[in-house]
């Protein structure tokens, strides 16, 4: 009997249990708590700089807020040019007067000569010492002197110039020589940053900035051969021959001219392309000279007043006007009055896209010239001769 009250009341308290617990449950229970999504910091203390045997180029390794890691990447690479020349003074023709050499004799004033001085900057493109400069800036020194930008100076010596391009390799011997990055690969892409590294109006080494203005600038005047990269970096006097590099400390090119009525910077410089420095340079090194393909002769752009008079609908090409004597075009039947529209199958626009074509060829190889005579068709080969030095080029005829 005591058995079964105890039984009872065991499942009494159990079920009054249960019942208490749902209605805590039910009056008491906990609001869901809502899912909101976490934020996730990523902080990284700035990594150090790349070394010389790593190639930049994860844009992580680079800030965009400044472009100083890129600037002590190349900087300690770019140099200051000083160079020095005697010049001699014109005589004056009265020097030549018979009547002032009757009272004067030999007591005439001497021919006059004076110390002319000028600055550019370079850029150190091998630890061996390779400097590339522009011609303008060593063309007849007598003397050459280099200050890096840790201070020290050392005289420097001209392995070759290109007049052409107006590129000069100098050479100096120095121990443990900063070298720059070259850039390699596709073109720079206009709007890409560029900074000019350089020494203006010789204030000392100058960083300006900007952008990529144009690509492939020629027919300009400035050289023969011209392929220049535009920027609005500021480029001043005593720039020539500095540095201008992308936002990664790469060099993209030589900075060799301004575009400006002041004589200052008016936002439109004009760099050569490092691929084009670097194959100077590289032919410099390797013969002493560079060498590029010859025709030797004289071409005019075909207008559409000469089109008519030649008898010809040829939207593009250059009219032969001259040739030079001795010239592989002269040997090989090229004539005056002939129409170029083609070398090698490549559509020949204009007398300065003719001369680039041309001097891409190797010495020795054929080139194929497509165009018309006399309104017929011609098709000629010519075996390209090795362009020579500026003074070396005979007058046309």
């Amino acid at each position: 009997m005591q058995t079964r009250k105890l039984i009872i009341f065991l499942v009494e308290a159990i079920v009054i249990g249960l019942a208490v617990a749902f209605v805590l449950m039910f009056f008491f229970r906990p609001e869901p708590v809502e899912q909101r999504p976490v934020l996730e910091l990523k902080e990284s203390v700035a990594p150090p700089l790349p070394t010389r045997t790593r190639l930049p180029g994860d844009a992580e390794d680079f800030g965009t807020v400044s472009y100083s890691r890129a600037v002590e990447l190349a900087a300690p690479a770019v140099v200051n040019v000083y160079t020095t020349k005697t010049v001699t003074a014109r005589p004056s023709p009265l020097m030549d007067d018979p009547l002032l050499r009757r009272f004067f004799g030999d007591n005439l004033p001497p021919q006059g000569k004076r110390q002319e001085n000028s600055l550019g900057s370079g850029v150190i493109i091998s630890s061996q010492g390779y400097i590339l400069t522009n011609n303008h800036v060593v063309a007849g020194a007598d003397e050459i002197k280099v200050a890096l930008r840790d201070g020290r100076t050392a005289s420097a010596t001209v392995v070759g110039n290109d007049p052409d391009s107006d590129l000069s390799v100098l050479k100096v011997t120095l121990d443990k020589l900063p070298s720059i990055t070259l850039h390699q690969g596709d073109s720079p892409l206009v709007g890409d940053v560029a900074l000019a590294i350089g020494n203006p109006f010789g204030v000392g080494q100058t960083v300006t900035m900007g952008i990529v203005s144009a690509i492939g600038r020629n027919e300009l005047g400035i050289n023969t051969f011209e392929n220049f990269i535009q920027t609005d970096a500021a480029i001043n006097p005593g720039n020539s021959g500095g540095a201008l590099i992308n936002a990664y400390g790469q060099l993209i090119g030589i900075n060799t001219a301004i575009f400006s009525r002041s004589g200052g910077s008016e936002g439109v410089g004009f760099a050569i392309p490092v691929s084009i420095a670097k194959n100077v340079m590289e032919q410099i090194i390797e013969h002493g000279r560079t060498i590029r393909g010859w025709l030797g002769i004289e071409a005019q752009d075909l207008t559409p007043e000469l089109a008519e008079s030649f008898g010809t609908k040829a939207a593009s090409g250059v009219v032969v006007a001259g040739i030079l004597r001795g010239g592989p075009a002269d040997k090989q039947g090229v004539k005056p009055g002939d129409v170029i529209t083609h070398v090698n199958e490549e559509l020949v626009r204009n007398s300065a896209q003719l001369v680039n074509s041309i001097a891409k060829i190797h010495p020795g190889a054929v080139a194929k010239l497509r165009g018309l005579r006399a309104g017929k068709e011609l098709n000629l080969s010519v075996r390209v001769g090795e362009r020579p030095a500026p003074q070396e080029r005979q007058p046309s005829r």
